[in-house]
């Protein structure tokens, strides 16, 4: 089958690879337009452009996906199928193109998590599994006829990183899977229900940050869902510490110590105090339930570094 393969960041090469092994034919790669990195604001190719070029694909990068002359260059590749993984969202004038339509991968079990973060979201939310989909796109994003769908167990460790490596393999498979049904004529589309569909919008700064009044469940599943980047933060003394890694503790596992003291934070603006107790070599944090234990952390301007590297040489609150 001749796919034209359309992706952008890490998480799409596996699949593209798996492509590259199969009996199907790339006919071509569509990413992201090269961005102005670093210093010198030197041109940098997306992760998958990068791929493709050292495999030998062609590539397209259009600033529009609406352009008359990019249309025209998918028209003249005649696909049979536009596979994307990570990537823009394509106007129907695109992916009505080719003769068998265009398929998705998404990071989640839809119709949960519709949107640009979904692997985030499960975690944030404490869900105890997810998955990746394979549908067919329609005018609605995320919304299209599903045609397959696994499952993977969220473990307790999990965080966003390890989350999102997992389904990236096991995406390569499945979408691997859905052309080779699509090829054979034995796809079975279910259709979504949008009664039990859920929101994954784009994360924020404003999500990232911290709210000790919730629970420290709230807050621990914040800080898996969003280590290792863009990591979950406080600011203190009008720096960001950032946060990686943590545990919920009950109240009659805290050490029996007496150094409970207050400092300050801001959040929009607005000072408040948290308390935290510190032995030399944990950290412990009050939330709205429960307490929070930090093992990693990063200060503005510093390394990330464990809890007990980092009480080495500093001791809240913090003078910079």
């Amino acid at each position: 089958m001749k796919i034209v393969f359309m992706g952008t960041p890490e998480f799409a090469i596996p699949a593209l690879q798996a492509f590259l092994s199969s009996s199907h034919s790339v006919e071509a790669v569509v990413s992201a337009p090269d961005k102005e990195r670093g210093r010198g604001r030197q041109l940098s190719f997306t992760p998958v452009k990068k791929f493709a070029l050292e495999n030998g694909i062609k590539v397209f990068t259009p600033v529009l996906l609406k352009s008359q002359e990019f249309i025209d260059e998918m028209k003249k590749i005649n696909p049979d199928l536009f596979v994307i993984v990570a990537f823009r969202i394509l106007p129907m004038e695109v992916f009505r193109l080719p003769k068998f339509g265009s398929i998705n991968l998404h990071g989640s079990l839809l119709p949960k998590y519709r949107g640009a973060a979904p692997i985030q979201w499960a975690l944030i939310n404490g869900e105890n599994e997810t998955g990746v989909t394979t549908f067919f796109l329609n005018d609605k994003v995320d919304t299209g006829n599903i045609i397959l769908q696994e499952k993977i167990k969220i473990d307790d460790e999990d965080n966003f990183g390890s989350v999102h490596n997992k389904l990236m393999m096991l995406g390569a498979g499945v979408i691997l899977k859905t052309v080779d049904l699509i090829e054979k004529g034995e796809v079975v589309e279910t259709t979504q229900d949008n009664q039990l569909s859920s929101p994954a919008p784009k994360i924020t700064k404003e999500i990232c940050e911290i709210d000790w009044n919730k629970s420290a469940y709230q807050i621990h599943n914040l800080v898996r869902g969003l280590a290792p980047y863009p990591a979950a933060f406080f600011v203190h003394n009008k720096k960001i510490i950032k946060v990686f890694k943590t545990k919920v503790v009950a109240v009659e596992n805290i050490p029996q110590e007496s150094g409970w003291i207050d400092i300050e934070i801001s959040s929009n603006k607005e000072i408040s105090s948290i308390k935290i107790l510190q032995t030399k070599k944990e950290i412990f944090i009050s939330t709205g339930e429960n307490y929070l234990q930090i093992f990693e952390l990063q200060p503005e301007g510093r390394k990330k570094m464990r809890t007990d590297e980092f009480l080495r040489g500093n001791i809240f609150p913090l003078s910079y």
